[in-house]
C-alpha cells in the first residue's frame, strides 16, 4: 500500500481524507492544513494524524494529495516533488501556466508520477459514453451552479469551466483555433458567468457556458457527431446515445426513420449505456495508485493540467 498524506483540509480535503481512509491501495498516513484550528478539528472529530508541518508530513509518505487553494499549488508541487513523492493536485493545476511548466519538468527530472484532480473524467455518466464520443464536430456545454463563497476568489472559467475544457481536449484531438468569449462579473471581483466558443483545427466547435449565480444547478454536456448525438449530465450521473444507421428495406412498425431531400433514409436507435456504481474521486486517486504500482501514465497528466489552464487563461482573457 502506497503511503498518502493530504495537504489541506477544506471541504474538498475532507473527502479526500475520507475516501484515501476507505481505499486498499492507500494507507492514510494523516494531513497538514494551514489553519491550526481547522486542522484541530478535523483531527478531533475524525481522528486523523496531525501533522505539525508541510515538510514533517512530505517526508512520512510516498503520495502527497495536494487539497489547498490554487495559489499554494506550486510551492506544495516543488516541496514533495524535490523529495521524490508522487503528486496528486487538485485542479486547476497551478495558478499559471509557467507554475505548471516548472511542475512538469521536475517531475521528469525526479521522475516521479503526477495526475490532476480533474475528477469530471471519472463521472460514472462520461465514463459510459466515453468510448461513443468519437469525433464530435460541434459541442455545448452548461455548467451553472448557485451562489457560495467559496471559490469565488477566482473567475468562473477557473471555478467552474475548467471542467468541461478539459473533458473536451481529452476528446477532441485538434490544436485550438481560435477562442472568442464574454464574461461579466455580477457580485464577486471577477466574472461569475462567463460564454466561451471554441474553434479547433479539424472543425470542431464547442460552445461552453458555466455560471455561479443561477438559480438551479446544471452540468451538461452535448456531442454532435457523424450519425450520433451523446448528452452527458454530470449532475444526475444520466447519459443518452441516439444513434443513426441505415434503413433496413422493410422496416418494423416501430421503427424511427427518417428520410432526407436527397431520399436517403435512415433509423434512429437509442442506446442505453451501463452506467457504472463509483465514486468519482475515490476512483482518480485509486488509478493513480495503479499509475505508480505498474508504471503507467496517469489518466489526467500533468500535461493535460497544463492544457486546461491554458486554455482557460485564453478565455478570460478575452474578458
Amino acid at each position: 500500500m502506497l503511503k498518502a498524506g493530504v495537504l489541506g483540509a477544506g471541504h474538498l480535503g475532507k473527502i479526500h481524507l475520507r475516501l484515501l481512509k476507505q481505499s486498499e491501495k492507500y494507507e492514510l498516513v494523516g494531513f497538514y492544513d494551514a489553519d491550526t484550528k481547522t486542522a484541530q478539528k478535523v483531527a478531533d472529530e475524525f481522528g486523523y494524524k496531525l501533522f505539525d508541518s508541510i515538510d514533517e508530513l512530505i517526508d512520512a509518505v510516498d503520495v502527497v494529495d495536494i487539497v489547498t487553494p490554487t495559489l499554494s499549488h506550486h510551492e506544495c508541487a516543488i516541496n514533495a516533488i524535490t523529495k521524490g513523492k508522487h503528486i496528486f493536485i487538485e485542479k486547476p493545476i497551478t495558478n499559471t501556466v509557467a507554475e505548471a511548466e516548472d511542475i512538469r519538468a521536475l517531475v521528469a527530472l525526479h521522475k516521479v508520477k503526477g495526475q490532476v484532480g480533474h475528477v469530471e473524467r471519472f463521472n460514472p455518466a462520461f465514463i459510459a459514453v466515453r468510448e461513443d464520443i468519437k469525433t464530435p464536430m460541434f459541442i455545448e456545454t452548461h455548467r451553472l451552479a448557485e451562489f457560495n463563497p467559496r471559490g469565488t476568489d477566482v473567475p468562473v472559467v477557473l471555478d467552474l469551466m475548467i471542467h468541461d475544457i478539459d473533458i473536451i481536449l481529452s476528446i477532441v484531438k485538434s490544436e485550438v483555433k481560435h477562442i472568442s468569449a464574454s464574461g461579466v462579473a455580477v457580485i464577486s471581483d471577477t466574472p461569475d458567468i462567463a460564454n466561451a466558443r471554441i474553434e479547433f483545427k479539424n472543425g470542431c466547435v464547442a460552445n461552453l457556458t458555466a455560471s455561479r449565480i443561477s438559480l438551479k444547478k446544471m452540468r451538461k454536456a452535448r456531442f454532435f457527431q457523424k450519425d450520433a448525438y451523446i448528452s452527458v449530465d454530470f449532475l444526475e450521473k444520466k447519459c443518452e446515445v441516439v444513434k443513426m444507421k441505415d434503413a433496413p428495406e422493410n422496416p418494423g412498425d416501430f421503427d424511427m426513420i427518417l428520410q432526407n431531400a436527397e431520399g436517403i433514409k435512415k433509423q434512429i436507435y437509442f442506446d442505453n449505456p451501463k452506467i457504472p456504481d463509483v465514486n468519482s474521486i475515490l476512483m482518480e486517486l485509486e488509478t493513480f495508485a495503479d499509475a505508480i504500482n505498474n508504471d503507467t501514465t496517469p489518466v489526467v497528466t500533468l500535461h493535460d493540467g497544463t492544457e486546461a489552464l491554458r486554455v482557460a487563461n485564453m478565455i478570460i482573457n478575452q474578458f
